[in-house]
């Protein structure tokens, strides 16, 4: 995680009604939350630094973590960029760089997020562009914040496609091979579908049905009888799945920690390859469970 001068913000665009969805998705049902709580959630436990929802005028947008702010599009109908330029000029303040993404993105994983990030600190790069998976992704990228003012000055010269903004400033590509050159990407997201999105119903049941990535679970204390003593693999897509695989509620009476890291009661928190979560019993479980073990 970023720290000091170097953290990152994050921007996600919740985006409006979907023509080929027919609702707007955001607000589409993701094992127990929405794919825009899961994807703000990811977002905002990869880059330490303050996270934005960017909605449509007037949008009514499905609950958030708690910290995320919601700013709304000025302008209606101008497609991304306008959110993208929204977006970092609320976190131009606090943040000198940020991940930018939509909210369709089921398998987004942070090694990814991460990855991208990392293309920022290369001197005079102002946007970390992917091109994954044979498409550019610039909703799914790395900007400077100082950014929001050139998309504002494109976009009143009637500038809508991104396309125009690489023109306007130095970009940084990143093909597939340059991706998957990060060994945790390699690991947990070979095929980089960070970037795969859902346009259509068909899309959506596809991605819905596929079983949650692979964790691991380790109960302490009180916890760990009845068979629930070391680590053991589990299937769950966040926290109370994680928590249901081995028989527990995460409640007032469990604590959980997140790759030994952060302490939440959230059951909604995401989770994605490789993580490993820790239950623990009482208030006093959460000093214990950031212990080496």
């Amino acid at each position: 995680m970023q720290t000091g001068a170097d953290t990152a913000a994050g921007v996600v665009l919740a985006g409006g009604r979907s023509s080929r969805m027919g609702t707007p998705k955001s607000g589409l049902e993701w094992h127990g939350s929405t794919l825009l709580y899961r994807t703000v959630s990811l977002v905002a436990r990869t880059v330490g630094g303050p996270v934005v929802v960017v909605g449509a005028p007037g949008q009514l947008l499905p609950a958030l973590p708690a910290g995320v702010a919601v700013v709304e599009d000025p302008v209606e109908g101008l497609g991304p960029m306008q959110g993208i330029a929204a977006g970092l000029a609320a976190v131009a303040d606090r943040a000198a760089t940020a991940f930018v993404c939509s909210t369709d993105m089921p398998f987004l994983h942070t090694a990814y997020v991460q990855r991208v990030l990392r293309g920022l600190t290369v001197p005079d790069v102002d946007l970390v562009l992917p091109v994954a998976r044979g498409f550019r992704q610039p909703l799914a990228a790395g900007y400077r914040t100082s950014l929001a003012r050139l998309i504002t000055d494109l976009i009143a010269e009637g500038n809508l496609r991104p396309g125009m903004l690489f023109k306007h400033c130095q970009v940084l590509q990143l093909e597939d091979t340059e991706l998957l050159a990060d060994a945790a990407l390699a690991r947990y997201d070979p095929e980089l579908e960070s970037v795969v999105n859902i346009n259509t119903p068909e899309d959506y049941a596809e991605a819905h049905a596929r079983p949650p990535a692979e964790i691991t679970v380790q109960c302490f204390g009180a916890l760990a009888g009845d068979g629930r003593r070391g680590p053991r693999p589990v299937r769950a897509a966040t926290l109370d799945e994680a928590a249901s695989g081995v028989g527990l509620t995460l409640d007032r009476q469990v604590v959980a920690a997140l790759n030994g890291d952060q302490i939440t009661r959230d059951g909604q928190v995401p989770l994605v390859a490789g993580d490993s979560v820790a239950f623990s019993s009482g208030d006093g479980g959460s000093a214990d469970l950031r212990r080496p073990r």
